[in-house]
C-alpha cells in the first residue's frame, strides 16, 4: 500500500469517526455534513484505486532470462522477481481483472507449483480464511429501560421524598362544637434522598495500522462493542441496589401470587411485572393447572412474551443475574423480582456514554496507535423499597 492510499484510508476513517460521534451527540445536521465529506473522501479513494489498477494494465514486464528464451529454453521461475509473482498472486485472489501478460507470469511458475512455500505456489491456495468480524450472538440484557433514568447536571444532590404513613381521619366535631377541642393532626414527613457521581471508564488502544489497512468497518465495531460495556455497567450497579432488599423465600409459584395480592400495594401490584432468569422462566414454563393446561397465559400484545396471573414477565440471561447455588444446603434458588422497578429503582445520569478517540493524546502518539476512551457516569440509588419484592424459589429437582 503507497502512502497516499493510506493517506486516503484513513481520511474517508477518521470523517466516518467525526459524523457517527456527532450522531451520538444528538448533532445530527453536523453529522450530516461529516458523512457528506466521508462520502466524498471515499470517492477519491476509489478514483485512486481505480487509476492505480490501469496503470497496472499498462505495465509490460520485462521477460527473464533472455539468454535461455534465446536459446529455446524454458524459463526458470526460481529467477522471477518474488515481489511481481506475489502481487499478481494477491491481484487475483481479490477478485481483480488480470491482463495478458500478467497470466503469462503466472503460467511460467506452473512447473513449480507448491503448497509448502508461498513463493512456490502456496500464495494460490487459499486458507479458510476470512477478516469479516462475525460478533457471536449474546443477549445483552438492559436493564436500564426498567428503572427510572433521571438526568443531573451536579455530582451531588438529593431530592426530597414524603415518609409513607397510614392516613388517620379527622376527628368528628358536633355541630357546635368548641373550635378550641379540634384535635391537632400530625404533619406530613419528609426524607432526603442523596446520590453521588461516580466515574465509570476504560480506554482501548487499537494500532492504526490496523485502522488503515483492514476492510472492515473496526472503528463502528468497537463502538458497539464499547456500549455494550456500559450496558453491563449500569446492569451490575442496577443489581447492587436490588441486592439490598431483604431477600424472601416463595415456596413455589404461589409466593409470587401472594407478593403480588398481599405484599405490593395495589398502586403497585397493578403495574406490576415479575423479573426472572433463564433458570426461574423455565420452572414457571412447565407449571400446568389441573387440567393439564400451561399455567403460563399467552401475552395478547406480545407474542413473544408469557403472563403470570397477567402479570408480564421479563426473563433476562443467567448471564445477568444467576441462580444462586448452595452445594451444602443442595438448593439453586432462582430470583424472581415482582413489582414496579420504575418506583423502586432511579439511575441518575450524569452524562451519556460519551466515546472519543485520539492519535496525539496519552501513548497513542508514541505507539502508533488510536486510543478510544469510553466514559460514563452514573449513580443508582434505591428509590421505594416497598415498590417490589425480591422473592427467591428452590428450583432444583425433585430426586
Amino acid at each position: 500500500m503507497t502512502k497516499r492510499e493510506q493517506e486516503l484510508r484513513q481520511n474517508v476513517s477518521d470523517l466516518k469517526a467525526a459524523a457517527q460521534a456527532f450522531h451520538d451527540e444528538g448533532k445530527y445536521e453536523e453529522a450530516k455534513a461529516k458523512l457528506d465529506q466521508a462520502k466524498a473522501a471515499k470517492n477519491d479513494l476509489d478514483n485512486f484505486l481505480a487509476l492505480q489498477e490501469d496503470f497496472k494494465e499498462l505495465t509490460i514486464p520485462e521477460p527473464s532470462n533472455k539468454g535461455a528464451q534465446m536459446k529455446g529454453e524454458p524459463k526458470d521461475p526460481k529467477n522471477e522477481p518474488k515481489a511481481e509473482y506475489k502481487s499478481i498472486f494477491f491481484k487475483a485472489l481479490r477478485g481483480h481483472k488480470i491482463t495478458e501478460s500478467e497470466m503469462s507470469v503466472m503460467e511460467q511458475f506452473k512447473a513449480a507449483l507448491s503448497e509448502k512455500t508461498g513463493e512456490d505456489g502456496g500464495f494460490i491456495v487459499p486458507e479458510d480464511i476470512t477478516t469479516s468480524i462475525n460478533e457471536l450472538k449474546n443477549t445483552v440484557d438492559n436493564l436500564e429501560q426498567y428503572v427510572t433514568v433521571e438526568p443531573v447536571k451536579t455530582l451531588k444532590g438529593a431530592r426530597t421524598l414524603e415518609r409513607r404513613a397510614d392516613s388517620t381521619p379527622f376527628a368528628p366535631l358536633s355541630e357546635y362544637g368548641n373550635p378550641d377541642a379540634l384535635a391537632e393532626i400530625n404533619s406530613p414527613k419528609f426524607d432526603r434522598l442523596p446520590y453521588e457521581i461516580e466515574d465509570y471508564a476504560g480506554f482501548l488502544p487499537v494500532p492504526n495500522d490496523l485502522l488503515s489497512d483492514t476492510d472492515q468497518a473496526l472503528e463502528a465495531y468497537l463502538r458497539r462493542w464499547l456500549a455494550k460495556k456500559s450496558k453491563a455497567t449500569r446492569n451490575s450497579l442496577i443489581l447492587a441496589v436490588l441486592n439490598t432488599l431483604t431477600k424472601k423465600t416463595f415456596a413455589d409459584y404461589k409466593g409470587i401470587k401472594a407478593a403480588i395480592n398481599v405484599d405490593l400495594d395495589p398502586a403497585f401490584a397493578q403495574v406490576a411485572k415479575i423479573y426472572t432468569n433463564q433458570d426461574g422462566f423455565n420452572y414457571l414454563d412447565q407449571l400446568e393447572d389441573n387440567n393439564g393446561k400451561p399455567l403460563l397465559q399467552e401475552d395478547p400484545q406480545d407474542a413473544t412474551r408469557k403472563l403470570l396471573s397477567g402479570r408480564p414477565i421479563v426473563v433476562l440471561s443467567n448471564k445477568t443475574i444467576s441462580t444462586v447455588v448452595d452445594g451444602t444446603a443442595g438448593t439453586s434458588m432462582a430470583p424472581f423480582i415482582v413489582g414496579d422497578l420504575k418506583e423502586a429503582v432511579v439511575l441518575w445520569d450524569r452524562q451519556q456514554l460519551s466515546v472519543d478517540m485520539t492519535k496525539e493524546g496519552g501513548n497513542a502518539w508514541r505507539t502508533n496507535t488510536t486510543e478510544f476512551r469510553a466514559i460514563e457516569r452514573e449513580d443508582v440509588t434505591l428509590w421505594d423499597s416497598e415498590a417490589v419484592v425480591y422473592g427467591q424459589i428452590d428450583i432444583t429437582p425433585v430426586a
